[in-house]
């Protein structure tokens, strides 16, 4: 199980990472199973809130207090006081689809991105730091960075069978969709 990744540099010299052996490709199957069932558990699970908890999710406390004074923090006071409902349903959606996309390693690459998005608008929002610049978001955006460079859906995911489909064969930038 060999994947291997090749890009080019801002200098136009070619760059490739070889990915072989069977251990680096369960590791990185691993690293997107657990970042996948990490998504899918935090989305499912604030939608299982809606209906059992007496306090449901809600963004509108994080995106309101938490982030004051940050970058973000215009974005979020205006989405906290004017669509917050917005808001509360998106972020599980995005969460949720995330990670079935990353379990079943479909558009791994897309979702991935997503995914990091995510993690960057949260690492940004909490920007606080009291438990230093390297915390769980940082930690949360650099695995969805590595599952993207590392192609982990093309290892033990359908993205290895949907980029054999007549329609990625005939559109190729599909596969940066991909992988």
């Amino acid at each position: 199980m060999a994947t291997t990744v090749d890009t080019r540099n801002v200098l136009g010299e070619g760059v490739s990472l070889e990915l072989s052996g069977t251990w680096a490709g369960y590791w990185v199957a691993m690293l997107r199973l657990l970042t996948g069932w990490w998504f899918f558990h935090a989305g499912i699970t604030k939608y299982a809130n809606l209906w059992t908890s007496a306090e449901p999710f809600s963004a509108t406390g994080w995106l309101t207090g938490a982030t004051q004074g940050t970058v973000v923090a215009p974005i979020t006071v205006w989405f906290g006081n004017n669509a917050a409902w917005f808001v509360n349903f998106i972020i599980p959606l995005g969460e949720t689809l995330i990670g079935l996309a990353l379990l079943l390693g479909v558009l791994v690459r897309f979702a991935a991105f997503w995914g990091a998005f995510l993690m960057g608008f949260f690492y940004l929002g909490n920007a606080g730091f009291s438990h230093g610049f390297v915390n769980g978001d940082l930690m949360g955006l650099l695995l969805f960075v590595t599952l993207i460079v590392l192609s982990a859906g093309r290892i033990m995911g359908l993205d290895r069978f949907i980029e054999n489909w007549d329609l990625v064969q005939n559109h190729p930038r599909l596969q940066y969709l991909l992988g």
